[in-house]
């Protein structure tokens, strides 16, 4: 039998985000209008009380409060997916990694467009940070919350004070 998935929904200066996951870990962070979004499941469950912690945290960072995450991450995806998921929780708060440093870091460093596919595939945006993945020129390549998400992701981690903190571009 499979584990109960919950999810739940909630305002944030990106927009809404929907989280999901089960009793043991987190599974999705999803953007509304988001290009890779969570299909809602018939037996996915609405409730918070699982969630807590993740949306805690997620809170504690759009403060400014927090620059890393403590939470235990289930991402469903191909092994390659994966691999590719753990080398973007690597790019530090702040900084920036193109796709060819991620396609080294992995060790498959003629990968760059199938880590760019990977990126955009990554179902826990956000906590991992698929936003800090640049393109090899430094410009800010595409994203699946859309590029002015992707924009004040980078610009709310380059701010080192909380009053400091950007506003969302409607």
């Amino acid at each position: 039998m499979s584990a109960k998935i919950y999810f739940t929904e909630f305002a944030s200066p990106v927009g809404a985000l929907r989280l999901t996951g089960t009793d043991a870990a987190l599974t999705g962070v999803f953007m509304e209008s988001e290009r890779h979004a969570s299909v809602q499941r018939q037996d996915v469950v609405r409730d918070a009380a699982p969630l807590r912690e993740a949306r805690r945290q997620l809170e504690e960072y759009f403060a400014g409060a927090r620059r890393e995450f403590s939470l235990v991450l289930d991402a469903a995806g191909t092994e390659f997916q994966r691999g590719v998921w753990r080398a973007l929780c690597g790019i530090r708060f702040g900084e920036t990694a193109s796709y060819g440093d991620i396609a080294k870091c992995i060790g498959n460093p003629n990968a760059v467009r199938a880590v760019g596919l990977a990126n955009g595939r990554n179902p826990i945006s956000i906590i991992v940070p698929c936003h800090r993945v640049i393109g090899a020129d430094g410009s800010l390549t595409g994203y699946g919350g859309g590029v002015e998400r992707k924009r004040f992701l980078l610009a709310l981690e380059k701010c080192s004070a909380v009053n400091d903190l950007p506003a969302m571009a409607a």
